[in-house]
């Protein structure tokens, strides 16, 4: 247990803030809830009463003015990632930033661009990193696996995902003052599908197999299903694929199966709001035997909040999501964006646009 705890501000009251991030910070051993801020009055009041934050904002740059606030999390709609950010950077706060990045190529590289000169960390919020059974699976390639082979990763946001959120998420508050983008994200479900959950596939994919080089990707919409084939050329040579499908009829869907020089790795992951790590069974090919990591903290939202406390507070590197590596996946995901408009492969390197 650190003595110094890094005194956090949440931007944003909403239903990330109220599932995972107001919790995270009063849970997390080095970290404290210090502030909150909304706009929107009734709600701020309410989270302010349920969650007792030393001080609450309903402006934004008064929070950033505080110099008790060491670090801001942004949890905000996806339009507004970047140009909050940059507010926050430019008031010298370090930043935990909620995925995607943002929602253009272009909007991202200039966010990058402005926390190298910062001087401040910043973090994308992708928190399957803090899964402990995924870091269980990284942990076997980068010491034991030798040469990766192939890697296939999946991830079924199921047509049932709501009936299981209203029974294990707090009741999420809403307000008709909400501050909203201009326009509706979920008008192009497509895109947004992408930017909520395929964010997740790719980071996952780039944290267990490495960068992707190249893309190619095939797109349906049937059945009420959105769904995306994505073969994938990772720059160590992997070979790769990538299925990305949200209205499953069945379960939630998610996993990956990797294989490897010196073993294999199955893993299977649950729906987030359960807080239960991946399933992540582990084959060596010396001893021929299996292992699964008992990985018995799910909460990796807290997980996610403490290391990023850790990093700040120790001057050690961080852990989590880069900003060059969340640049990374929405590229990534520009790419295959248009692949499957173009029915090409594309490399990722030169993707640029809106996802």
């Amino acid at each position: 247990m650190m003595h110094q705890k890094l005194r956090v501000g949440v931007l944003g009251c909403g239903p990330i803030s109220q599932a995972a991030h107001f919790e995270s910070c009063t849970k997390a051993s080095n970290a404290e809830l210090y502030a909150i801020c909304d706009s929107a009055d009734d709600l701020r009041q309410r989270m302010t009463a349920m969650w007792a934050p030393k001080v609450a904002y309903s402006d934004y740059q008064a929070m950033l003015d505080d110099e008790n606030v060491d670090a801001i999390i942004i949890a905000t709609t996806d339009a507004f990632h970047v140009q909050l950010a940059m507010k926050a950077l430019h008031a010298g706060k370090h930043v935990l930033c909620e995925k995607p990045l943002g929602i253009t190529v272009e909007e991202c590289e200039e966010l990058a661009q402005a926390v190298r000169h910062s001087g401040r960390l910043f973090q994308v919020a992708h928190m399957k990193r803090f899964d402990g059974g995924i870091q269980a699976a990284h942990d076997f390639i980068q010491q034991e696996m030798g040469n990766l082979v192939a890697y296939k990763g999946w991830y079924g946001d199921n047509s049932h995902r709501y009936t299981v959120t209203d029974a294990v998420q707090p009741k999420i508050i809403t307000s008709a003052a909400k501050r909203k983008p201009a326009v509706d994200p979920k008008s192009d479900l497509q895109r947004y599908y992408m930017l909520a959950h395929g964010s997740h596939l790719v980071d996952t994919a780039r944290y267990l197999a490495g960068d992707i080089n190249e893309v190619e990707a095939r797109f349906t919409h049937r059945g009420g299903v959105h769904c995306w084939f994505v073969d994938i050329a990772f720059a160590n040579g992997t070979l790769g694929h990538l299925d990305l499908s949200v209205g499953v009829r069945m379960d939630w869907h998610e996993g990956f199966q990797i294989y490897g020089e010196n073993g294999s790795i199955l893993g299977k992951t649950y729906n987030p709001w359960l807080f239960k790590s991946s399933e992540v069974d582990i084959f060596h090919e010396n001893g021929a035997f299996w292992r699964r990591p008992l990985a018995a903290d799910g909460h990796f939202y807290r997980r996610q909040v403490e290391a990023f406390a850790h990093a700040i507070l120790t001057d050690s590197p961080q852990t989590g999501t880069s900003v060059e590596e969340g640049l990374a996946i929405v590229k990534t995901m520009a790419a295959i964006g248009e692949s499957v408009r173009t029915g090409r492969s594309v490399c990722v390197a030169s993707a640029q646009g809106a996802v």
